[in-house]
């Protein structure tokens, strides 16, 4: 069983950056991979960045985002630069169990899910 919490959240104006992360439980969190999704109202959730359980793989849905692990530190980060109205959302932190060969996956692929954090982009 792994728990996740996000932080770091919050207002935000256009083309600032905010650095999310994920703490989780446990003392397997390496061998787990890792995901940041989000959530707009009336969307589907959506994947933004992935990496594996070593930190050797990883997808980012765009370059503006960049996702890390310290695993010294069951912690998981996504920075985020440049951020537009479009970014707006709930970012959640999901894990699973590590899978070779690595693909980022989708919503379904990820058992264990945080709460969310909401970030807002205003204009």
């Amino acid at each position: 069983q792994v728990q996740l919490v996000e932080s770091g959240g919050g207002l935000v104006q256009a083309g600032g950056s905010l650095m999310l992360s994920c703490a989780a439980s446990g003392r397997t969190f390496s061998t787990y991979d890792q995901g940041w999704f989000r959530q707009a109202p009336g969307k589907e959730r959506e994947l933004v960045a992935a990496v594996s359980r070593t930190g050797g793989s990883s997808y980012t849905v765009d370059g503006r985002f960049i996702i890390y692990r310290d695993n010294a530190k069951n912690t998981v980060y996504l920075q985020m630069n440049s951020l537009n109205a479009g970014d707006t959302a709930v970012y959640y932190c999901a894990a699973r169990r590590g899978v070779d060969p690595w693909g980022a996956g989708r919503p379904r692929d990820y058992d264990y899910w945080g709460q969310g954090t909401q970030v807002t982009v205003s204009s």
